[in-house]
C-alpha cells in the first residue's frame, strides 16, 4: 500500500508512536486516498491518527505540533499512489517521438492532477473524476498548471486525440468559479491551434483572468523519429513572427485590461523568430518560467549583475560552453560582455547540433552526452566545459542517452561542470570562483 511508513524523521512527533512498516490509514476520521488528503488533513495542531501495524492491528494515537508543520513521515511512493498515466494521444506528444532502446521512465506519460500541484507537472484534465474535480475545488488544490493547447472543443479533442478532451474549457470555467488558480500552456502547432484558432483560445482564456494566471505560447518540437504520427511541421522564422505579433498584440489589450499580459511566448519563439528578447519588466513575475519563459532574459539580468561586483577577478583559464543551437548566439553575446570587463578571460561558445532527436531540435536540454563527444571530440576546449543543468537526468549526472557526466569528462579529458539557471552562476563559473558542490550534480 502506498501509505505504508518507511521513514520517520527525528523531528516527527510520532517518533516513538509509530513503526517502520506501520500503515497510515486515517487522520481526524477521515481515510487517506493519497498524498494531498494526507497532506490537507495533517495541517491541524491536533491529531488523531489510525495506525495498522504489519500484523493487522489498528490502533489510535493523538499528536500535537505546529499547525501547518510537517508530520516527517515518509511513504511507499511519493504520491501515497500509483501516478497515472496519460490516457491522450496528443499529435504532438514528445514521448511518442522518442527513439528506442531508452531507459523505460522516459517512455512513461503521467497525467495526474497531484503531481501538477505538487510539482509543477502539467496536467489535461481528461484523467480527472467528478470526485477529483470537487476536491479540487474543495481542497483549495491551487495553483495548478493544465494543458490547454485550444479551447475550441473539436479542436482540442483533435490535438489530444481524445474525446473526453471537448469539454476542457467548460472543466477550466468551472475550477475558475471555485476559486482555483490555473498557469496554463499552449503547445502551438502551425496549421493547427495557430493563427484564429489561437486568437479564440486566448480570447476565453482571458475572460477567465486572475484564475487563469498566466498562458505560456511554446512551439511544438519535432525530432526525426516521428514514425506513422500526425503529420506536423515545425515553426520556420515567418511562421514564429506571426505568431510572436498575434500574442504581443493580445498581451498589450490585456496589459491595459488587466495590468498583466497574461500571455507569453517562450524564449524558443523569439529565437526561432529572431526577434530581440523582450526586457525584464515584460515577464512580470516570470511565471512561466518552467515553459522556457523569460529564461534568458532572467539569465542576462542575473549575469549583468554578478558582473557588477568587482571583488570577482577571472582566474584566467581557458573554458569552453556547450550548449544547443538556438540559445548559442545569446551565450556568445553574454561571453562578449564578460570579456569586455575580464580581459584575461578566454572562453568559447560551441552550438551542439542535436543528431540523436534531430536537426529540428534546437535546445539545450535534449542535447545528449554522445552528441556532446561526438561533436567536441579534438576540439581545443579549454580546461572546463560549462554544460546547462537542464541536459541531465533532475538531481543526477546522467544524459538522456544514458551517457554520463563522467564519461563524458574521460572521452574530453577535461573537468564537466553542469550550471543552473542562474546567470551568477554562469559567470562564477565563467571566472573560475565557483564550489563544486554549489554548481555540479553527482557523476555517476
Amino acid at each position: 500500500m502506498g501509505s505504508v511508513i518507511t521513514k520517520i524523521e527525528k523531528y516527527s512527533p510520532l517518533l516513538h508512536k509509530a513503526k517502520i512498516g506501520d500503515t497510515l490509514v486515517s487522520i481526524n476520521g477521515k481515510e487517506l486516498e493519497d498524498v494531498l488528503d494526507y497532506k490537507f488533513f495533517s495541517y491541524d495542531p491536533r491529531l488523531e491518527l489510525v495506525l495498522e501495524s504489519e500484523n493487522g492491528q489498528r490502533r489510535t494515537v493523538r499528536v500535537k505540533k505546529d499547525a501547518g508543520s510537517d508530520l516527517g513521515l515518509e511513504f511507499t511512493t511519493y504520491l501515497m499512489d500509483r501516478a497515472r498515466a496519460c490516457k491522450n494521444r496528443c499529435v504532438f506528444c514528445f514521448v511518442d517521438q522518442l527513439p528506442r532502446g531508452l531507459r523505460k521512465t522516459l517512455y512513461f506519460k503521467d497525467d495526474d492532477a497531484r503531481l501538477s500541484f505538487l510539482t509543477g507537472n502539467y496536467i489535461t484534465l481528461t484523467n480527472l473524476s467528478e470526485r477529483e474535480i470537487q476536491r479540487i475545488i474543495d481542497l483549495r488544490i491551487s495553483p495548478i498548471n493544465v494543458s490547454v493547447h485550444a479551447t475550441e472543443p473539436e479542436l482540442r479533442a483533435t490535438l489530444l486525440g481524445n474525446p473526453e478532451a471537448a469539454n476542457g474549457y467548460e472543466l477550466l470555467n468551472r475550477l475558475a468559479s471555485g476559486g482555483i488558480t490555473m498557469n496554463c500552456q499552449i503547445v502551438c502547432c502551425p496549421g493547427l491551434n495557430d493563427g484564429d484558432a489561437l486568437s479564440r483560445s486566448m480570447t476565453d482564456l482571458a475572460a477567465l483572468y486572475p484564475q487563469v494566471n498566466s498562458v505560456s505560447i511554446v512551439p511544438v518540437g519535432l525530432t526525426k523519429h516521428r514514425e506513422r504520427l500526425f503529420p506536423l511541421k515545425p515553426f520556420d522564422r515567418d511562421s514564429a513572427a506571426e505568431t510572436l505579433d498575434r500574442v504581443n498584440a493580445f498581451g498589450d489589450v490585456c496589459l491595459e485590461k488587466h495590468a498583466s499580459r497574461i500571455f507569453f511566448p517562450s524564449d524558443e519563439l523569439f529565437l526561432k523568430a529572431e526577434r530581440q528578447i523582450p526586457e525584464d519588466v515584460y515577464y512580470e513575475d516570470y511565471t512561466q518560467l518552467e515553459n522556457g519563459v523569460g529564461l534568458l532574459r532572467l539569465l542576462q539580468e542575473e549575469f549583468s549583475s554578478a558582473l557588477e561586483n568587482e571583488d570577482v577577478k577571472s582566474d584566467g583559464v581557458p573554458f569552453s560552453i556547450a550548449t544547443g543551437v538556438s540559445a548559442a548566439p545569446f551565450l556568445a553575446k553574454l561571453l562578449v560582455t564578460a570579456k569586455q570587463k575580464h580581459d584575461n578571460i578566454k572562453g568559447r561558445v560551441f552550438p551542439v547540433i542535436n543528431d540523436f532527436f534531430g536537426h529540428t531540435i534546437d535546445v539545450a536540454g535534449l542535447v545528449t552526452g554522445r552528441d556532446l563527444i561526438n561533436q567536441l571530440r579534438n576540439k581545443d576546449l579549454g580546461a572546463r566545459l560549462l554544460i546547462p543543468h537542464v541536459m541531465l537526468r533532475d538531481g543526477e549526472g546522467i544524459f538522456l542517452d544514458d551517457v554520463t557526466v563522467s564519461e563524458v569528462e574521460k572521452e574530453l579529458q577535461l573537468q564537466v561542470i553542469p550550471i543552473g539557471q542562474d546567470g551568477s552562476d554562469l559567470f562564477l563559473a565563467m571566472t573560475g570562483n565557483f564550489s563544486l558542490n554549489d554548481l555540479e550534480y553527482p557523476k555517476k
